[in-house]
């Protein structure tokens, strides 16, 4: 997603033709006076794109909120102002960050190009002008940023919070994106002479984003240990159910809905024949979380005799985050498969946290974007069509995937790039969150966890008529004493 495929996409003869027509049927009174110029129409399509960009920025960014209230609800009533506050600093610091730094590293430039590792220039915005990227770039930074504090949810003190929170958003996050996105990252399907053939291909963010969030938060979940009570002396772990499903359930809309941004708007345009891309990835984005919820239903019922609410609301998000890789350059039919794998998925990465790796993940964190998200970047080389990759990369020709006709190594180069970005998030994570663990500590003690982090944290409580310190909204920091 690079301002080199802008301008690319822009030259298009089909986007100057329809943005001419558009201009004409919109000035059509004004055009009887006064002739359209060849200015006048390229104006017209800027400002449609740039307006496209906006809208689009703006439903990833509602995400946020969407975030808020899955991981709200997925907690207890005693830590819901703790996570609430995590979520609104997320993008607040995310964006401060990327402003300074993390945008630079991703994309940016001091001459007319920057070398595949990273960005070399437009440090705190210096020298840019191209505003609507940005915001557009920004937002999908703060969700990365933001999947990590529900694993870690519970037990996290604030202040170690606020440390990962600025590195995943202005370093690690930032360095994928390079590799993937910008024209010169050394694994980007958009390089002049792309690895493997195509490059490692990753429309919008299954790996880029999802999986840097989801490697993050097993990591720092894994390093902060589980809350007490997980876990008992056997291993055998415990359910520790969160306080309000109604909350879990409207996150779970508001996400979708923001996914309406966060898939369609990676054409980054609109003009140029794109509109009808974004439309096909709306389609494809929609059934594979219907398919996953589905999905969803099923499998919890055959596995527990229950129609778990909890686990059908993280399928559907693991329907949505396995698309998104895929979500331009496999066929509807495809997508389906791809949402009920991903429903799947998730159901058991559950599992295999609790039960196999010992990891505490109050909110599923992991199983949706780690597991979902490898599962979507591997379905990229299963599943592609020709057209769909051709279509995606701005008319060139592309590469089926394995299992539609195609060889192997559009596989092998997603295989690389997920590599890649696990052994990157993977290590960088470890070491700051043991760095934090070892300096400023990581968790709040026994007594804070057990009484809750509203209070002590924050002084107040969620739900002052039934909270820990039946004194009203406000409270001592002391935990109510």
């Amino acid at each position: 997603m690079s301002q080199w495929i802008m301008k690319r996409r822009l030259r298009r003869p089909l986007g100057m033709l329809g943005g001419g027509l558009l201009a004409m049927a919109i000035f059509s009174s004004a055009a009887a006076q006064e002739p359209t110029t060849e200015d006048q129409i390229a104006d017209l399509v800027s400002a449609i794109d740039t307006a496209w960009l906006l809208v689009t920025a703006s439903f990833v960014f509602f995400m946020q909120a969407g975030f808020a209230m899955v991981e709200s609800g997925f907690v207890r009533s005693k830590n819901t102002s703790n996570i609430l506050m995590k979520n609104m600093l997320d993008a607040c610091v995310g964006g401060l960050f990327f402003w300074a730094f993390g945008y630079a590293i991703a994309y940016g430039l001091s001459g007319d190009s920057s070398n595949g590792f990273m960005g070399n220039g437009n440090w705190f915005l210096n020298d840019f002008d191209n505003y609507a990227f940005w915001f557009f770039q920004f937002a999908f930074a703060a969700t990365a940023a933001t999947i990590v504090s529900g694993a870690m949810a519970e037990r996290t003190k604030f202040s170690a919070y606020l440390v990962y929170t600025a590195i995943i958003s202005g370093v690690i996050y930032p360095f994928v994106v390079h590799w993937a996105w910008d024209a010169n990252g050394w694994m980007s399907a958009f390089n002049a002479d792309p690895f493997m053939g195509e490059g490692y291909v990753d429309f919008a963010g299954s790996g880029v984003v999802h999986m840097v969030g989801g490697m993050a938060a097993i990591i720092g979940a894994k390093v902060v240990g589980p809350r007490i009570g997980k876990f008992n002396k056997d291993g055998s772990a415990n359910a520790i159910p969160g306080h309000s499903i109604t909350s879990g359930m409207l996150g779970l809309f508001i996400l979708w809905f923001g996914w309406y941004g966060f898939n369609p708007g990676s054409t980054l345009v609109l003009t140029g024949g794109f509109a009808a891309l974004a439309g096909k990835v709306a389609v494809t984005t929609t059934l594979a979380a219907c398919a996953a919820a589905v999905t969803g239903v099923v499998v919890t019922k055959i596995k527990t005799g229950r129609y778990d609410l909890g686990l059908v609301v993280n399928a559907a998000l693991g329907g949505l985050v396995g698309i998104t890789a895929g979500c331009a350059t496999v066929e509807p039919w495809a997508a389906v498969v791809i949402g009920i794998v991903g429903g799947i998925v998730v159901i058991y990465a559950v599992d295999l946290l609790d039960n196999v790796l010992k990891i505490d993940d109050p909110v599923g964190a992991a199983p949706v974007h780690l597991f979902s998200g490898l599962w979507g970047v591997i379905a990229v080389g299963l599943f592609s069509s020709e057209s769909g990759m051709a279509g995606a990369n701005g008319g060139e020709s592309g590469a089926d995937g394995l299992l539609v006709g195609g060889g192997a190594e559009q596989l092998m180069a997603q295989i690389i790039g997920a590599a890649s970005i696990l052994a990157w998030t993977g290590v960088l994570s470890a070491i700051v969150f043991v760095g934090i663990k070892v300096t400023m500590g990581l968790r709040v003690s026994a007594e804070e966890e057990e009484k809750g982090l509203d209070l002590f944290e924050h002084g107040i409580d969620a739900y002052p008529d039934f909270g820990p310190s039946g004194a009203g909204i406000f409270s001592t920091a002391s935990g109510g004493k």
